[in-house]
């Protein structure tokens, strides 16, 4: 409708100037011809200056139209211009909210585990493939909006893990919390799923930091109830002396419980013993008494191999639901070689059984499980000159 009222406008102007600059001619063309008649009786001294002051009138007339013609292409032109800005707009807009409605979230909703699969809200088979962030007290810079946006756009993933280390002597502190809420609500934005990792490593046994977690994930659950994209993990890797049945299970128990007085459907991940490998043995005597529970599987290709992919074949056979919520393609200490072959054995292994998964690590730290070169310090838009060879690997990864 407005484009219409803009059009009749314009032709308006263009009539009306077109009117006048005819009306300006034939008063003028009468006047010459008067002057002609009145002065016929003159000498040429006169008649001469008639004529230099009908030239000067005439000149006067056309630069008199000019300016009309100028004005009214000129608002014509001024016109087309907003309209074009109009246009302009309305379509990033029309951009933007394809973007929101094709994310990861907004097509698939909120999940669930139905056997060994996540499904999406209409019941189909899911699968989170995604990166996951180094210690968010070392590399807080790569959670930000535009990288989870990049890497949603460029590289392809739909998840994200935010990596929170949990022992106080290695850098843990209350602070760190404001760092995942950030990189929720940039999740949420970006419409990708987000894990929010109670990153267990060097305090080994879950329960060494247990009333800290419980507190943790009482904090988190209640301010993302209503969150589709949030899942927890609550115990990254138990390692040392530490039993699934009475260690990590009765850990398991009370940190599900104070999740579920808040949140009662967000997917949980429980961490397995052996750096989370002991899929297997988890199995046999999984926790009991809550829906969409899963179970953590961490490998590192250049160490791990067909030995940890048959006590994963195991536990599937079982109907254990794994999430592969840490892996790369060096060896287990995150540096070292990195085996690419067996890399792609085991995402081949992952894809055929619709397990989920998550690269470490978004950071440019000088070991080979980053996915950044050392050099590269931008915390977003990467070019594939700046990933490391797997960050390289990776986005091949990702295309599977």
């Amino acid at each position: 409708m407005k484009k219409v009222i803009l059009a009749i406008i314009l032709i308006a102007l263009i009539c009306g100037g077109l009117l006048y600059v005819n009306y300006q001619y034939q008063e003028q063309k009468t006047k010459t011809s008067e002057n002609t008649a009145n002065n016929s009786s003159q000498n040429s001294a006169e008649q001469n200056n008639i004529t230099q002051d009908n030239t000067t009138t005439n000149n006067s007339t056309f630069e008199g139209n000019n300016s009309l013609y100028n004005s009214i292409f000129k608002n014509n032109e001024t016109t087309n211009t907003i309209k074009d800005d109009d246009r302009n707009e309305e379509e990033k807009k029309e951009d933007d909210d394809d973007k929101i409605e094709n994310t990861p979230v907004a097509l698939h909703g909120e999940l669930e585990v139905k056997g060994t699969n996540i499904v999406d809200e209409d019941g189909k088979k899911f699968q989170l493939k995604g990166v996951s962030t180094h210690g968010l007290q070392w590399f807080p810079q790569y959670v930000n909006q535009d990288a989870f946006n990049y890497m949603r756009d460029t590289w392809g993933i739909n998840a994200v893990r935010l990596a929170m280390y949990t022992d106080p002597n290695v850098g843990y502190t209350k602070e760190l919390h404001k760092v995942v809420e950030n990189g929720v609500e940039y999740a949420k934005n970006a419409g990708l799923y987000v894990i929010i990792d109670w990153h267990i490593l060097s305090d080994g046994n879950p329960n060494t930091n247990k009333q800290s977690a419980i507190s943790f994930f009482k904090e988190m659950s209640k301010k993302y109830k209503d969150y589709d994209n949030v899942i927890y993990e609550i115990c990254n890797e138990p390692n040392g002396d530490v039993q699934w049945k009475r260690d990590v299970k009765p850990y398991a128990e009370k940190v599900i419980a104070e999740i579920r007085k808040n949140d009662d459907d967000a997917i949980i991940i429980v961490g397995t013993p052996t750096w989370s490998q002991d899929v297997d043995v988890v199995a046999k005597d999984p926790v009991k008494g809550y829906d969409n529970i899963m179970y953590a599987l961490h490998f590192y290709s250049a160490t791990h191999k067909e030995d940890l992919r048959k006590k994963a074949e195991t536990a599937l056979k079982s109907g254990l639901p794994i999430f592969v919520s840490e892996f790369g393609i060096s060896d287990a200490s995150g540096n070292g070689n990195i085996d690419k072959s067996e890399g792609d054995k085991w995402i081949d292994f992952l894809n055929k059984n619709n397990i989920s998964w998550m690269c470490w690590n978004l950071s440019n730290k000088n070991e080979t499980s980053s996915l950044l070169k050392d050099s590269t310090n931008k915390v977003t838009g990467w070019t594939e000159n700046e990933l490391s060879e797997e960050g390289k690997w990776l986005l091949k990864a990702l295309k599977k």
